[in-house]
């Protein structure tokens, strides 16, 4: 059992008060909370009252909020259940993205890419005046059970297990604990969609794996050679595989990038800052970022832990730079946090033309804490034997923003597109194929050859939600690096 914030002995009497032993109970209503949760959630205020990016704004959280241990277990009991504790307690009223998981073996394993699956990724639309919504796929993970399924990109559906899509049942529907669901299909045109009889059964797959490069391509456009990537996650696993891909852009001649991460959530701080290396230059002396953390962790951090700057290597091997000046970056309100900092990074050092549509606006960065209070709630894979057994709950808190080189950090709003063009849901096209609308309009701002096709829009895919946003990760920006405090 690890040391706890205050005696144990409190904190059975508080979880477990009764009057069976003849002793008169001085509270008539006794609170339920079992001691498991209360120790969940002394761990989570701990870690929170540390972290916190927002620490100070948060009175439940501040140093001197408890005047004795009574008070402060009285306090925790009086929440029975600790993701409720987590999101309605805990929480700055403006922190859209902190999250918790009851496992966090569970959260370290979707950090990873590692998730329950079927390989559908996909967009909901409210239907105008309505509280239906139908659902368009924007692609299919290979290797996955969709890609076995005729199913594709552009293909509509607005029916699961023959129910109608609503605001009020797609949760349960389409993210609940249903591991196969059946999809009714429907068919688009002239600002219509019409329901069809086929069906496609789907089945999510334990441990589905996904490779965050789906097209990586050398384009030659009337003899201009432009580097495709279509990069949909910032997994530290695959870095390896992102700069073999830049190895060969280079090798292919390309002097041009379309950077797709139109459906792009984010992931590592760090395979952001490597794959900036990739797009700029190697030059170590040049800052990509600085981070910004809460009064208490900024003094206890290094400069050398509180900047980040390119990269040489990625750890195993040298990076592969297009050493660009320019690059083309395809965003849409689907891309966040690791892919609007890739941006916002690399604007002090090269033009970043952005095609699309404004971006979700997270700038803030989280970690993962566990129950493990001699490493200062930080997880450390080589740490797990002293994560306390009993209280197994990991929470990824917002700890810190990053700024760039120039100290610009302000985006909560997005980033706002150079050049406004939305997906269409009549006209999708093929990822990575010369005539996809939005890689279209970037090869005529490269080129300057006008495209034959016409750029303007029959029917935007204004998303409710998305595939992406309803996982547990949403729309994470995660910090990997060792941290040492200097306490």
């Amino acid at each position: 059992m690890k040391k706890l914030l205050f005696p144990l002995g409190m904190l059975l009497f508080i979880a477990c008060s009764s009057d069976d032993d003849g002793i008169e109970n001085p509270n008539p209503n006794p609170p339920t909370t079992t001691l498991e949760e209360v120790q969940a959630q002394n761990f989570m205020w701990g870690a929170m009252n540390l972290w916190y990016f927002w620490q100070a704004n948060v009175p439940d959280l501040a140093d001197n909020r408890f005047a004795n241990d009574q008070e402060y277990t009285e306090f925790l009991a009086a929440t029975s259940n600790p993701a409720d504790f987590f999101f309605d307690v805990l929480l700055f009223n403006e922190d859209r993205f902190s999250f918790l998981n009851e496992d966090y073996k569970e959260l370290v394993s979707n950090l990873s890419g590692v998730s329950k699956s079927n390989g559908l990724e996909f967009g909901l639309v409210q239907f105008s005046g309505s509280n239906d919504l139908f659902g368009y796929v924007q692609y299919i993970v290979p290797n996955s059970d969709a890609s076995t399924k005729d199913i594709n990109r552009g293909d509509i559906f607005t029916r699961v297990d023959g129910q109608q899509l609503t605001i009020d049942n797609y949760r349960n529907l389409l993210f609940g604990s249903n591991d196969t669901y059946t999809l009714g299909m429907a068919d688009i045109g002239g600002g219509t969609i019409t329901d069809n009889s086929t069906e496609v059964s789907l089945t999510k797959i334990e441990n589905q794996v996904e490779d965050p490069i789906l097209v990586a391509e050398t384009l030659d456009v009337n003899g201009t050679k432009i580097a495709y990537l279509m990069y949909n996650r910032f997994l530290r696993n695959f870095n390896e595989q992102l700069n073999a891909a830049f190895g060969q852009f280079v090798a292919d001649g390309a002097t041009e990038l379309v950077l797709d991460m139109r459906y792009n959530p984010g992931g590592s701080v760090n395979t952001s800052r490597l794959l900036a290396s990739m797009v700029h230059g190697t030059d170590t002396d040049k800052l990509y970022i600085r981070q910004r953390w809460n009064s208490k962790i900024q003094s206890q951090l290094s400069t050398e832990q509180l900047e980040d700057y390119f990269a040489s290597t990625t750890g195993t091997s040298a990076i592969n730079s297009l050493n660009l000046s320019k690059v083309y970056v395809l965003a849409t309100n689907g891309s966040a946090s690791a892919s609007e900092l890739v941006m916002n990074g690399l604007a002090p050092h090269m033009e970043v033309v952005h095609i699309g549509e404004t971006t979700r606006g997270k700038n803030e960065f989280s970690i993962t804490l566990v129950d493990d209070p001699d490493n200062a709630f930080i997880y450390d894979s080589d740490r797990e034997d002293q994560i306390n057994p009993d209280n197994i709950w990991g929470i990824q808190p917002l700890v810190g923003r990053n700024e760039n080189a120039d100290g610009f950090f302000d985006y909560t709003d997005g980033l706002v597109p150079d050049i406004v063009l939305e997906e269409d849901l009549e006209n999708l096209g093929v990822l990575g194929d010369v005539n996809e609308p939005l890689l279209a309009r970037a090869i005529q701002e490269i080129t300057g050859i006008t495209a034959k096709q016409s750029f303007s829009v029959q029917m935007p895919a204004k998303m409710f939600t998305s595939s992406r946003i309803q996982t547990s990760l949403k729309d994470n920006m995660y910090l990997d690096k060792p941290l040492r405090l200097n306490r």
